[in-house]
């Protein structure tokens, strides 16, 4: 194909939406939760396997495990969606020490509630549980920032695949040559076409591990379409179906942009007649849904770096959005769709 393009801890993005290194990981992310659950639960098999004796001895002591363990990363993870708000602000080493805290507390109260009377947990034994679900809370705080660092190559990548695609040379020639010929004829509209050639470069310059909203990558796109209506004419024809559009959401930056410049480059180029690029962005529901379409044409091999875009963009909704994002690509007849699905999540 030519296209290839704590036991619980929170993420929160701070002011800059940067999620890399210092930063939680998105609680409300549905693969964060899952994972939490899944290291929470190896972390209290593992312990049961460690101080069991036997097999009858390893069952009661992960039963005895279960019945504290179960509770507290349930309570924990209602807790942290809950205190989201407040813990945004907060710098990652004051997330970490109140999710501690937290986990500590849960901890006790657990403890003591799940007592049979008269086996009440003596001040040892609620330390040492303690202390046990900090270190558990800890190594799962350790997981998500070694994944983070796995995943964080992609943002680099991302800006310098960027920067290289636009300063292909028979882009920027032909951006200048085309503003070059409307200067006498048409001055208004070479002056708007160097100021979107501005725009376009100054927004690939910016650290683009912030996420950006939709309603600045579409203006990013239109900047960026208008330098190629210049040099395409009437053989380029984009089909908006932004209606439903939720400008509010976050995205990753250089999302769309990458995408629209491969449509052209890949299903107009090879044309010689006009062809039709279609995005439609629409929010369903808790999700944000983007259709991008172009002519496909099967015989031009015109598909350098395409597989490495695609995979980088997945790579940074991964980062992003964990399980809850994906990139889908595929030929349906004459045409080549793109299509991403993301959360919908906006600034607070």
């Amino acid at each position: 194909m030519p296209y290839d393009f704590g036991l619980s801890v929170l993420f929160v993005p701070n002011k800059n939406h940067s999620p890399p290194l210092d930063s939680l990981p998105d609680f409300r992310n549905l693969g964060v939760t899952l994972r939490i659950l899944l290291l929470g639960n190896l972390g209290g098999f593992a312990a049961a396997l460690i101080e069991s004796r036997d097999a009858a001895h390893f069952l009661q002591q992960l039963a005895e495990r279960g019945a504290v363990l179960e509770p507290v990363l349930l309570l924990s993870l209602v807790s942290l969606y809950v205190l989201s708000k407040w813990l945004a602000p907060l710098r990652y080493a004051w997330g970490i020490a109140i999710v501690m805290l937290l986990e500590m507390v849960w901890t006790a109260l657990v403890l003591n509630a799940s007592a049979v009377p008269g086996d009440v947990p003596t001040p040892y034994g609620i330390v040492r549980a303690c202390m046990l679900a900090v270190l558990l809370t800890a190594c799962i705080i350790a997981y998500f920032f070694m994944r983070t660092r796995a995943y964080s190559p992609a943002l680099a990548d991302a800006r310098l695949q960027a920067l290289q695609a636009r300063i292909r040379p028979h882009f920027l020639f032909n951006s200048i040559n085309a503003v070059l010929s409307l200067i006498r004829s048409e001055p208004k509209r070479a002056e708007e076409a160097l100021e979107d050639l501005a725009e376009l470069f100054r927004a690939l310059m910016q650290d683009n591990r912030r996420l950006s909203t939709l309603a600045d990558e579409l203006a990013l796109c239109r900047q960026y379409l208008n330098l190629e209506q210049l040099r395409l004419g009437k053989r380029l024809h984009v089909d908006w179906d932004i209606a439903a559009m939720p400008g509010d959401a976050l995205v990753p930056q250089l999302l769309l942009q990458p995408l629209v410049e491969n449509a052209i480059y890949h299903g107009i180029e090879p044309g010689m007649e006009a062809g039709t690029v279609r995005i439609r962005i629409a929010r369903d529901k808790n999700q944000v849904r983007l259709l991008l379409a172009n002519p496909y044409y099967p015989d031009y091999q015109h598909r350098a770096g395409n597989r490495m875009a695609l995979a980088n963009i997945r790579e940074r909704l991964a980062l992003h959005f964990d399980v809850e994002a994906s990139l889908e690509a595929q030929v349906a007849g004459d045409k080549f769709e793109i299509s991403i699905v993301l959360p919908y999540r906006r600034q607070k």
